[in-house]
């Protein structure tokens, strides 16, 4: 286990978990945590297969810590320039983290917090989850989230709850797509562990190679897109991994990623 000043990162076999430790704050965002989750999801070890971000205590993350906003308010325009840039950084490294990542979300995931539920790629809240994007009650607007935001629910559900403010709970959040299963409080440990055990079943490669595909496809002109997915597969066939998934399953065995990392 690897203690850092704002999060605590556990490492079971394949699985690492990433804690955000700030529970006195309820893991609110400030500069120093927002550095170190950076610096964690961008320099994962090699052998890791499956990612875990939670928060210790009652919340997830809710969202920017008071003291840190009260700084912002006193920086120049280019510094809060600077400061978005960090603070993008951020939500990139989880949501191009090479690995799939899994969003434990019990109490609040407010803000940066929800942001940080949509750059995961799956989420898993208990029933209790609260969630909101309070940005424009403040004065201000979620635009540093916004495009994990969007494309994890789309843009009708974000122009509602993006103007709005308003808090909704778990159930609403899976109606929108923000999370994909909701969960008794007391339940919430072993949905994460099934959902881990079935990410641990696909390929590494394969996977890291979905996630790239599905990046590009966002961007990538329609007529370009037939020629990207050939290229992709055509990869993923003729590769060790790929080879060695077919001939498990003609064998009818498991393949080699499922007795270890």
């Amino acid at each position: 286990m690897s203690v850092y000043q704002h999060l605590t990162v556990e490492v079971e076999g394949p699985v690492t978990t990433v804690y955000l430790a700030r529970p006195n704050s309820h893991n609110a965002l400030n500069a120093a945590l927002i550095g170190e989750l950076t610096t964690v999801f961008d320099e994962l070890a090699e052998d890791v297969r499956v990612v875990v971000l939670a928060g210790e205590g009652g919340s997830f993350c809710a969202g920017a810590d008071v003291a840190y906003m009260r700084e912002t308010a006193d920086l120049s325009y280019e510094e809060n320039l600077e400061d978005a840039r960090r603070l993008a950084a951020m939500f990139r490294a989880v949501d191009e983290c090479r690995r799939p990542v899994v969003a434990k979300v019990r109490g609040a995931a407010m803000g940066g917090g929800a942001g940080l539920v949509a750059a995961a790629d799956v989420a898993v809240a208990d029933e209790g989850a609260r969630f909101a994007f309070p940005e424009v009650r403040l004065g201000i607007a979620p635009a540093t989230i916004a495009p994990f935001v969007v494309r994890k629910i789309g843009a009708s559900h974000a122009r509602s709850l993006f103007l709005s403010g308003e808090r909704f709970g778990a159930a609403r959040a899976r109606e929108v797509g923000l999370v994909h299963e909701v969960v008794p409080p007391d339940g919430l440990d072993e949905a994460v562990g099934e959902k881990v055990d079935q990410l641990l079943r696909g390929g590494p490669h394969a996977q890291a190679a979905v996630k790239a595909l599905l990046r590009q496809l966002e961007t990538v002109e329609p007529m370009d897109a037939p020629g990207l997915m050939s290229r992709v597969i055509g990869e993923l066939r003729s590769g060790t991994e790929g080879q060695e998934g077919l001939t498990a399953f003609l064998e009818k065995r498991d393949p080699t990623w499922r007795d270890g990392p």
